[in-house]
């Protein structure tokens, strides 16, 4: 009986203290989180705890984003970890975004990228680490009021997350092209519906888009496709339209714009078939004056230029167009003449046969549909910047990666800002000044020499490849020049091919041998960035002769023209730099150039 009884007891002991465990254990992981991982040592660790998390929005304890109508909105958005651990975090919004709605993050100063969808690890409460900080963009372009529901996922440090069936990760902030040029044409500028495409008017609306190093105006939306027209903002260069028609199909003009090579313009534009409708059509129909043209005359290219039509809609009186420069257009009057736009705003016409001024080129092209808008508000201080081309912290990627028109930071004194030409030597970049030359505020006037071929002993190569290199570059910028480079000197006479600047004949690849080497030199015909660039009262003097007696200038309209080498010009420098040129600061915008060094 007595064993019976201590066998009971000892049985009932167990069992009670069993029985008092569990249920402690059972009420503790009633609100507890279990997680079980194998560490690197095989142990198994047991983490328990709540975890939680911190999110406010514009410094207040809510967790959604309201817009009013037709309205874009900046939110700052701060999401903290208060637990006393590392821990794992994600941050999305719930639900569809309605039509006419685009939101997204922009990096700035002290802002974050979103996390991917595994989420991101936050250090402990109050230690450096343990909050981020976002910046959310939501435009609104409807006639209602619209809110933005977030959500946030919290987990172990040591796994991934997963987003809810209804929630969706930020984006960079991109809006329609075609939905921002028409929604926000600003105070001096208007659209005008014609049926078939919108156009942006006015005087000088917030239409300024860059786009592959070059300073771009929209001009019109086609209604039914959603592509964005635009054109150059300056002249980027001036050639011959042709020699003995007036149609833009087969002219000199069609080749250099749609040529892929170095020496034309499609061929230098960043990554185009991405952004640029390949297969446009454009309205090359012979028009005696400026009313809408039929399409008789339909040419279908990647790049081509407004017609007189285009022009006159979007540049009369005192219009955004309008920027006291001459230009051609891509209208005939005849079988020999073509439509040009005249420095003072008016269409006129001129013969193609005569070089006498041949006109500045304001490239056009065609955004596709879905290209986006990410920054910039239209302005000319801050265009805005195209989803892919508007790439950040390019710290130590070399400069022969980058593209023409971009700005570098180049020179001492007042002659630091110059432009991306070309990479025409393989692993170099060609730069040449963003203006002309300049002391103390005043043009550099320099005679080309006695004849018209460029070279270290004629009057500017001597200025240029002794004065200039040590007056108005430092030795930094010096060891960065390729010395040496071939420039090339065949002759543009008549209304000839801007090919014949560098090879010997129009249809072959044979390189002219009328050449010239020095470490600097001058831009040749039709080459980019060899038009004026603004507006301005001195002719620019380039590398191509026209004949045994005359060289090939831009004069003040921009024009091509032609003069005595004896006369006195103002000068571009243009010099090409080494392959290990890198980049250390800067965009590559007017107002944020380049920084460059040499790498080891």
């Amino acid at each position: 009986m007595k064993k019976l009884l201590n066998f009971s007891f000892s049985k009932i002991y167990m069992i009670s203290v069993i029985l008092i465990s569990l249920l402690i254990m059972g009420g503790y992981f009633s609100y507890a989180m279990f997680t079980v991982s194998e560490e690197r040592s095989n142990a198994i660790s047991i983490v328990t705890g709540n975890l939680i998390y911190d999110l406010t929005v514009d410094g207040e304890d809510i967790e959604s984003l309201v817009i009013p109508a037709n309205t874009t909105m900046e939110f700052i958005v701060v999401l903290s970890n208060p637990n006393n651990r590392i821990a794992r975090f994600n941050f999305y919004y719930l639900g569809s975004l309605p039509d006419g709605v685009s939101a997204g993050y922009i990096v700035e100063d002290n802002s974050n990228i979103p996390p991917v969808e595994t989420g991101i690890n936050l250090e402990k409460s109050g230690t450096s680490g343990s909050s981020n900080t976002y910046k959310i963009k939501v435009t609104n372009a409807t006639d209602s009021s619209v809110t933005i529901n977030l959500g946030v996922s919290v987990g172990l440090d040591y796994n991934d997350l997963t987003l809810p069936s209804n929630g969706h990760l930020f984006e960079e902030y991109s809006v329609p092209v075609k939905d921002i040029i028409l929604d926000n044409p600003g105070e001096n500028g208007d659209i005008y519906d014609d049926g078939e495409d919108t156009f942006i008017t006015g005087t000088n609306p917030d239409n300024y888009i860059w786009y592959s190093g070059k300073l771009w105006r929209a001009v019109s939306v086609n209604n039914k496709e959603g592509t964005v027209k635009l054109v150059t903002q300056w002249n980027i260069s001036a050639i011959p339209y042709d020699n003995n028609s007036s149609a833009f199909k087969g002219s000199f003009m069609e080749e250099w714009l749609n040529d892929t090579t170095v020496d034309g313009f499609l061929g230098n534009l960043r990554d185009y078939e991405s952004f640029i409708k390949i297969d446009n059509m454009w309205n090359a129909t012979q028009m005696t004056n400026a009313d809408k043209p039929p399409k008789t005359t339909m040419v279908e290219d990647p790049v081509g230029l407004l017609n007189a039509y285009e022009y006159s809609i979007c540049g009369a009186n005192n219009s955004y167009l309008n920027n006291n420069l001459s230009f051609w257009l891509i209208t005939p009057y005849d079988n020999i003449m073509v439509r040009i736009k005249s420095s003072k705003g008016n269409v006129i016409n001129k013969d193609v046969s005569s070089d006498l001024y041949a006109g500045g080129v304001r490239p056009s092209i065609v955004l596709r549909e879905d290209v986006r808008v990410v920054s910039g508000d239209g302005t000319d201080e801050n265009p805005y910047r195209l989803f892919g081309d508007n790439d950040k912290d390019l710290n130590g990627a070399k400069l022969n990666t980058r593209y023409s028109g971009e700005y570098v930071s180049f020179g001492i004194g007042e002659n630091t800002l110059y432009r991306i030409v070309s990479h025409e030597v393989e692993g170099l970049t060609k730069i040449a000044n963003s203006t002309y030359l300049k002391s103390n505020g005043n043009p550099v006037y320099i005679s080309f020499g006695n004849n018209p071929n460029f070279s270290v002993t004629s009057t500017m190569g001597a200025f240029l490849n002794r004065e200039y290199l040590n007056n108005y570059l430092s030795e930094k910028n010096r060891n960065m020049i390729e010395n040496n480079t071939t420039w090339y000197l065949g002759k543009v006479t008549g209304s000839a091919s801007y090919k014949l600047a560098k090879y010997i004949d129009v249809s072959s690849n044979i390189l002219t041998t009328n050449v010239t080497t020095s470490s600097v030199g001058l831009l040749r015909l039709g080459e980019l960035m060899a038009g004026q660039m603004d507006e301005d009262t001195n002719s620019i003097c380039l590398l191509t002769p026209r004949d045994s007696s005359l060289i090939r200038l831009v004069d003040i309209y921009g024009n091509a023209g032609y003069s005595w080498p004896t006369g006195d010009y103002v000068m571009r420098p243009t010099l090409n730099l080494k392959s290990n040129v890198v980049i250390t600061g800067g965009t590559g915008t007017k107002t944020d150039p380049f920084e460059i060094e040499l790498s080891n």
